[in-house]
């Protein structure tokens, strides 16, 4: 099998792959694109159920969680929201706001997918699958690559493999072993945006509630994210959770506000003036879900009318709703993931062009680095604005 030769060689087809590419064929380069799967962009394809939230118009670098949270400024300011929608708006793709500046496909995933590949196509850009890396080895021409289907020679190597989370989809830890082949250190990675497992009392005590769901305030380690959670037959979910568990670990306290935006002190004395021979649980069910509200009373509560509620009764029932407090006992991992934590560190990578600071020519974006973004199409823009940082320069 004969040898291909290019510039680029872009190991990854996932967001931050493919953009990086089709920026640098655009500059006419020779690019080649490689993936391990069966098809590009699975991890595109199945994000926000189907329709992908494939940016947030409010991306800040206060957005992501990183070791080095200056690293991600550089790329961010260089490669906007704005600049992704316009590339959508000339596909012609309609999309929607969500909440909260998050932006979906009205469609299908495949829309971005087809985008991206048709940008590829037209950059004159080569994307293959079911192409597995074997062997890397550095020589003075560059990188030699033996892969599935033959030997790749480039003069650039951008390692775009993705993070541990969603092993279905193909995801391995390959961009870590490539990393350490060549001296850069990997932070120790974790399982981030995940639904969080509860045990004993609590697990006992909720877990036929499963499918329950109500807004809440989580709140961990000093972060708080006000949104919607999901008790499940294992634990607790929904977006309220899936933000709180990037930062949360186990051991550490974790916290409920089950009346988000309301004073729970100031509810119930308001509940006594006014309904006073009304149960503690008739007047939950109407501010919780029915079935929350009598299990609190069961367990956690006074269970009786509110008039008989005593002063410092009263003060503690107030301060379980605002804070109401969880023992998790850790994640679903990897499994249901949606970003891997850690990676790659930044501080051996260059924040403008991805390059590594101990092997020129090779190059780190995406998600395989220690930058990983809240949920909400935040991970997405990362991979976009990374991708297109080292696609300018490679």
């Amino acid at each position: 099998m004969a040898a291909t030769r290019c510039d680029v060689l872009v190991v990854g087809a996932g967001a931050a792959g493919l953009m990086c590419a089709l920026t640098a064929g655009q500059r006419g380069r020779v690019v080649q694109v490689i993936d391990h799967a069966n098809k590009v962009g699975k991890k595109i394809l199945m994000s926000g159920g189907g329709r992908c939230n494939f940016t947030n118009t409010g991306t800040t670098p206060a957005n992501f969680v990183s070791a080095n949270p200056h690293f991600c400024k550089s790329a961010l300011a260089r490669y906007t929201p704005a600049d992704f929608i316009e590339l959508v708006e000339r596909h012609r793709i309609a999309y929607h706001e969500k909440e909260l500046g998050q932006l979906f496909c009205d469609v299908s995933s495949k829309q971005i997918v087809k985008m991206l590949v048709d940008e590829c196509v037209e950059a004159g850009v080569q994307v293959r699958t079911d192409c597995a890396v074997q062997r890397i080895e550095r020589g003075s021409d560059g990188f030699h690559v033996q892969t599935a289907h033959g030997m790749f020679f480039a003069a650039s190597l951008v390692v775009a493999t993705g993070g541990l989370s969603i092993p279905s989809l193909g995801a391995t830890g390959f961009g870590y072993e490539i990393a350490r082949q060549f001296g850069h250190d990997v932070l120790p990675t974790r399982a981030g945006l995940v639904p969080l497992t509860l045990s004993g009392t609590h697990q006992q005590r909720l877990a036929d509630l499963s499918g329950v769901a109500l807004p809440v305030e989580a709140r961990s380690n000093g972060m708080a994210f006000r949104n919607s959670l999901l008790i499940t037959h294992r634990g607790i979910s929904g977006p309220a959770i899936l933000q709180i568990s990037s930062f949360w670990q186990p051991g550490d306290a974790l916290e409920l506000d089950l009346l988000p935006g309301q004073d729970a002190d100031h509810w119930l004395r308001a509940m006594k003036r006014e309904r006073p021979d009304a149960a503690l649980r008739t007047v939950l069910a109407e501010v919780l879900p029915k079935r929350l509200a009598q299990r609190l009373c069961e367990h956690w509560l006074p269970d009786r009318p509110v008039k008989q509620i005593d002063e410092p009764q009263l003060r503690q029932a107030a301060a379980l709703l605002a804070g109401f407090p969880l023992v998790a006992s850790g994640t679903e991992g990897y499994r249901t993931a949606e970003v891997t934590l850690g990676g790659v560190d930044t501080a051996q990578v260059s924040s403008s062009t991805f390059e590594s600071r101990k092997v020129p020519g090779l190059h780190f974006i995406g998600e395989v680095l220690d930058v990983s973004g809240w949920l909400g199409g935040y991970n997405f823009q990362w991979a976009w604005a990374s991708g297109h940082a080292a696609g300018s320069v490679v």
